[in-house]
């Protein structure tokens, strides 16, 4: 007997094959009907046997395309139409969307293996794609995603490709950027004078990045500046430049041997190189390799990804070019270039050559950053292959957004069940970052359908954020930046109860006014108490301390020690005599001297006094430096400290300051010093818990740990073991960074949660 089902979908849903799949299930199981995108996902009318229908639904949910995501799956009984046959139908465009935006993916084994096949039409194409791989996010200008709504419609498909792109049994049926040499995007290789130069442009290209040339690529999300990354020239040539003269470069390696000739892989970085997602993963460097030296200095580490778009794939390889810089085009502080007159006239002075191609960037987005920590993946930047896949949660967060920080900007939109997080927008201090900003939200904010009326910004009086918000017409909800942390390391686990947060970050505005970041803190997202946190000490000029750490280690020791860190600031900065008198007076009038608890700034000064980084060229260079010291397999001695019980617990220092300046003097290894700091980091913390648990034996023992500081290796690994020796279970970030690029997602739900207990008082008030 037939039977007539509707069934929709929703989940990363359209540009992934969804439809042809669905199409050849129906010929499978003799089903007839439609399947069709629309604003909410993909709709299903299926007609046929009881026992078809079953294992057709069953086959829906096991065999979906690698890179669908089904989120949702309702099936309704329906009367039976008579349908004559399956057919795939012209999307549907009306209604609030709930789509999922599917993201860019590396492109495919199949599409690979099409374009290193000679007698393949698309033999050396550097635009080959097909419905599970290439381009998606960076080209949609609307939605649902079809090709006229792309950034591909000034493309006509060519009688092939439009024979493939109708083909429901074909792997390129309605991959919506197809597109071939006959009818598709071309590559171009131009000097910096905007001449264009004959023959093959990718060869061309090669052979002058052989020579030590530095070549502009527009890629998939943007511009990136390449080099031979074994050409020490090359790569300092490449640093004058861009003015850039010690932020490590990220590198792309032509295979997986490659890489691990260069660098230690184990299994978890080998599988996230060679994800479709394809993100730079931060590696430890084998001494062997002959890697240019200046590509990271001072560090062991170094950032790698795989080539994730045909392009790259033609650039490299393995006997000729195995390993090239690529690092974003941006010059310092700006957003990622993308627009091709703007790389042209912004990067004439850098780039000897352009290799440039005719298919529009609709969204920039940088390459995301990942490390493994503990055998997890940790983000330090979470932006291509992820950006804007939804986050679930059970929170009412429609209609909200959160606009995140001032630093690592990243904004996030409620809409339902589902939580968006923007792009890496970056550090809010400019008017072209803020502008990128306000660009990409209005496009998010158009695509996800949603109107928002309630909008967290962090607390701190002088964030941008606040400046972006005042034109709205919004209810504004002030959120702390640590309680931010916090939540957002909650909801990235599931956590609803009450529990612990370590906070360990650079900075962040306190309630009291003053600067925190050394935080331990207990509650949910409702609420929080702060149970501990490091001792206040000056920052004398500061935000200035930020880039020239001695600053800070000049406010501590003096704070800490008195005259006697006065003289020992001046003892291991000894050019700096003249301005340390001066910092002495603005701490002892308290005149630009901000007081500051944070662990960032901690690290600082260490560094600092050690002569591992007086002065940071790039955004936490000194701690970075500073941790690349330390063996993570050792346990260190810790330095002793003091805990003072006030109102809360406070950490205070002055045993380690002095306990180090002693190691100085004594000539003692510095790799050994570093250790020692990071242990008495890790043993301070452990000592505040200690003390908090004891006071409040009744709270739970569940502890989320959050913050920049969290990146560091040391200080996670060991915490975690220690907590876990106090009875605690322990949660660090699954999906979104500990750094400031997680904080909009616990602000969200900060947000929900307080509008949520502003309804329940005013219904109660009704009552």
């Amino acid at each position: 007997m037939q039977k007539s089902i509707k069934v929709t979908i929703k989940g990363r849903v359209q540009g992934v094959g969804f439809r042809p799949f669905v199409f050849q299930l129906a010929h499978r199981y003799h089903i007839k009907g439609t399947v069709q995108n629309n604003m909410d996902g993909v709709t299903v009318f299926a007609e046929g046997e009881e026992k078809d229908l079953q294992s057709f639904l069953l086959s829906l949910q096991t065999e979906a395309p690698r890179l669908s995501r089904i989120d949702q799956l309702n099936v309704l009984e329906v009367d039976v139409q008579g349908f004559e046959q399956f057919s795939i139908i012209e999307s549907e465009r009306k209604g609030a969307s709930s789509l999922v935006i599917p993201i860019d993916t590396a492109v495919c084994d199949d599409c690979l293996q099409e374009m290193n096949d000679p007698n393949d039409h698309r033999y050396r194409y550097p635009f080959i794609n097909c419905t599970q791989c290439g381009p998606r996010y960076t080209i949609i200008e609307q939605l649902p995603y079809d090709r006229p709504y792309t950034s591909m419609k000034s493309f006509p498909m060519c009688e092939r490709c439009q024979k493939e792109y109708e083909d429901p049994l074909n792997r390129r049926h309605h991959a919506q950027p197809i597109a071939c040499p006959v009818c598709g995007p071309r590559v171009t290789l131009i000097d910096r004078h905007g001449q264009t130069l004959d023959g093959d442009a990718i060869e061309n290209a090669k052979q002058r990045l052989l020579s030590g040339a530095i070549v502009a690529i527009k890629g998939l999300g943007g511009y990136h500046l390449a080099c031979d990354a074994t050409n020490e020239q090359a790569v300092q040539q490449l640093r004058t430049r861009k003015q850039r003269p010690a932020r490590p470069l990220a590198v792309m390696a032509a295979s997986l041997s490659v890489v691990k000739q260069m660098c230690e892989v184990d299994e978890e970085e080998e599988r996230i190189l060679t994800s479709p997602e394809a993100p730079i993963v931060v590696l430890k460097r084998r001494t062997t390799y002959p890697l240019a030296p200046s590509l990271a200095p001072g560090l062991k580490t170094v950032g790698v990804m795989l080539p994730y778009t045909p392009l790259h794939h033609l650039l490299l390889d393995e006997e000729h070019i195995p390993v090239l810089v690529m690092t974003s085009a941006n010059r310092s502080g700006v957003p990622i270039l993308y627009k091709d007159e703007q790389a042209l006239q912004d990067l004439k002075s850098i780039a000897d050559y352009f290799l440039v191609h005719n298919r529009p960037i609709v969204h920039p987005i940088d390459d995301s950053v990942v490390q493994i920590q503990n055998g997890n993946v940790d983000f330090l930047r979470r932006a291509r292959g992820f950006v804007p896949d939804p986050f679930f949660t059970t929170s009412d967060v429609h209609e909200i957004a959160a606009l995140g920080g001032q630093q690592k900007n990243v904004f996030a939109f409620g809409r339902n069940e589902q939580i968006f997080l923007g792009p890496h927008i970056g550090d809010l201090q400019n008017i072209e970052v803020v502008e990128h900003f306000q660009r990409e939200y209005e496009h998010l904010r158009t695509w996800m359908g949603v109107e928002p009326k309630v909008v967290a910004v962090d607390m701190h009086p002088n964030y941008e954020t606040w400046n972006i918000v005042k034109e709205w017409d919004v209810s504004v909800i002030p959120v702390q930046h640590h309680h931010a942390h916090m939540v957002s390391c909650m909801e990235d686990n599931g956590i609803n109860s009450n529990c612990f947060g370590l906070i360990l970050d650079g900075t962040g505005y306190g309630e009291d006014g003053h600067i925190w970041g050394f935080e331990l803190l207990y509650g949910d997202a409702s609420h929080y108490q702060r149970l501990g946190h490091l001792t206040y000490t000056p920052l004398p000029s500061g935000e200035r301390c930020i880039k020239e750490p001695w600053r800070t280690a000049v406010g501590m020791l003096g704070y800490y020690l008195g005259d006697k860190g006065y003289e020992l600031a001046a003892q291991r900065f000894p050019d700096k005599q003249y301005e340390i008198q001066i910092l002495k007076q603005m701490m002892e009038k308290d005149i630009h001297a901000p007081k500051a608890g944070t662990c960032g700034r901690l690290f600082d000064a260490v560094s600092a006094f050690l002569h591992v980084c007086t002065h940071s060229t790039y955004d936490g260079e000194a701690a970075i430096r500073l941790a690349e010291l330390v063996n993570e397999e050792y346990i260190y001695e810790p330095y002793p400290f003091e805990l003072k019980e006030k109102n809360i617990i406070e950490i205070d220092l002055t045993a380690m300051w002095l306990a180090i300046a002693e190691d100085v003097k004594r000539n003692e290894n510095i790799e050994l010093i570093a250790g020692r700091f990071h242990q008495t980091v890790v043993s301070a913390a452990i000592e505040m818990i200690r003390k908090a648990i004891e006071k409040h034996p009744q709270y739970h023992r569940q502890m989320v740990l959050s913050g920049g500081s969290m990146h560091n290796r040391y200080l996670v690994k060991n915490l975690i073991k220690e907590l876990q020796k106090l009875g605690f279970i322990v949660y660090t970030h699954q999906k979104v960074p500990c750094s400031d690029g997680g904080l909009a997602l616990g602000q969200l739900i900060i947000a929900a949660n307080r509008r949520e207990r502003k309804s329940c008082v005013l219904e109660f008030q009704q009552k």
